[in-house]
């Protein structure tokens, strides 16, 4: 079944809300009009190393912070689906083209804890609208500290040997989009092209919903 089509059928039954104010808004429709002219876009350039080119669609604040957070509470909503589509049309907008996309993996603490990966959802949503494939590479094999509450440094060392590869043939030779919802420093981001590279990824490419 079309993707669009089911969620025409699905609002029938589970009616579509803005994710940041929860207004009723149509079925394909990503945003209430009211909230997105308030959203701001990104538009700045950020370097993060090992990584080609960072992409992002929205400058993290008051205006978007309520669909971030229904997303990291456990209740997608439709969020996941406004993120997704925004993103891919920057992504078409830049011509960019890869082989897969991977999505950053959350700690087994946060998955249980959420119910599901937010940025695997997002990365869900970019593989229908980009059409390419979502390949589940990289896990989190230890707990670290919630990035937000950390400085600069600290996040660089939190991180360090958090993340493997799960079968290095899934990586290897192949063009990536690492995806995430916020990006703040690009720690996360750094640490995990690290790992892709090492395991023989040619070539990183990031995005994330959200630039704080």
């Amino acid at each position: 079944m079309d993707y669009y089509f089911k969620r025409k059928i699905l609002h029938l039954f589970f009616p579509n809300r803005c994710p940041v104010c929860q207004e009723l808004i149509n079925a394909n429709d990503r945003f209430c009009i009211e909230c997105t002219d308030k959203l701001k876009m990104y538009n700045r350039n950020f370097e993060i190393s090992e990584v080609k080119k960072f992409f992002a669609c929205f400058d993290y604040d008051d205006n978007i912070k309520p669909a971030i957070f229904q997303l990291k509470s456990g209740i997608c909503g439709n969020s996941d689906y406004a993120f997704g589509s925004y993103l891919a049309e920057v992504l078409r907008n830049e011509n960019i083209s890869t082989d897969i996309i991977v999505p950053v993996p959350l700690s087994l603490k946060s998955m249980r804890k959420r119910g599901y990966n937010q940025s695997e959802l997002i990365a869900k949503i970019l593989s229908i609208e980009l059409n390419i494939p979502v390949c589940c590479a990289v896990r989190k094999i230890r707990e670290t500290k919630e990035q937000k509450n950390l400085e600069v440094d600290e996040r660089k060392s939190n991180l360090k040997d958090a993340f493997d590869v799960i079968n290095p043939e899934t990586v290897r030779g192949k063009r990536i989009l690492l995806v995430d919802d916020i990006c703040t420093t690009g720690s996360t981001f750094h640490e995990i092209a690290l790992v892709l590279k090492r395991n023989g990824a040619e070539e990183i490419f990031c995005a994330s919903v959200c630039k704080a």
